[in-house]
C-alpha cells in the first residue's frame, strides 16, 4: 500500500498534510501532497478499523449513531448483493454507480464525510492490502462493513486476531 510513502513524513509535514486537507479541492488540482495526506488518512482508518475487528466480535461493533438505518437502506436497495467477497464491478460500473448514487446522497447530512474517500476490502476475510482493497466513499464502507459485523462475514478476521484457526490463511491475507 502507501505504507512506504507514509513513513516519510514528519511531524511538521504530516500537520501541513492535515491543514491542506481542510482547504477546498478547487484550490488543488492534482496536488501530490494532498493525494499523500488522503493516503495516510485513508491507511490509518483501514489499520485502525481491522484491529478493531480483529480484537471484538464484529455482530456487537456499533460504526455510527445510524447503523440500524444505513444497514436497513442498504439491504432494501442492495438485497442480493455478496458482502463477503465483493466484487468491483458491483461498485464501479456505470450500472452500479447509477444505483450506489441516490443511497449515498441519502445519508449526507446524516453521517458526516459520508462522501469521503476510504479504504474497503474485496474478501472479509483478507486483510487490507493493494490486491484485496479497492477505493469507496465513507457510506459505502459503512453499509457494507455493517453487513458484514451483522451477517458474520469478519467472524474469520476476529477468530485470526484472537489466535483461533491460526492454521488457516485467507485470501487476501499478507505476512
Amino acid at each position: 500500500m502507501a505504507a512506504a510513502g507514509l513513513a516519510g513524513l514528519g511531524p511538521g509535514e504530516a500537520a501541513a498534510a492535515a491543514q491542506a486537507l481542510s482547504l477546498p479541492a478547487e484550490s488543488f488540482g492534482n496536488d501530490p501532497r494532498v493525494e499523500l495526506a488522503w493516503a495516510m488518512k485513508a491507511h490509518q482508518h483501514a489499520e485502525v478499523y481491522f484491529n478493531l475487528i480483529s480484537s471484538v466480535e464484529p455482530k456487537f461493533l456499533k460504526l455510527t449513531q445510524v447503523d440500524e438505518r444505513i444497514y436497513e437502506e442498504f439491504r432494501r436497495t442492495f438485497r442480493n448483493l455478496r458482502v463477503d467477497v465483493l466484487d468491483p464491478e458491483e461498485l464501479k460500473s456505470e450500472a452500479a454507480k447509477e444505483k450506489w448514487r441516490p443511497f449515498c446522497l441519502s445519508f449526507e447530512g446524516v453521517v458526516e464525510d459520508f462522501n469521503f474517500g476510504t479504504l474497503l476490502r474485496l474478501d472479509s476475510r483478507g486483510e487490507y492490502s493493494e490486491e484485496n482493497s479497492i477505493l469507496a466513499t465513507r457510506i459505502q464502507f459503512l453499509a457494507i462493513e455493517i453487513a458484514r459485523n451483522r451477517e458474520g462475514c469478519n467472524e474469520d478476521v476476529r477468530r485470526r486476531g484472537r489466535g483461533e484457526g491460526m492454521g488457516e490463511r485467507s485470501h487476501g491475507v499478507e505476512s
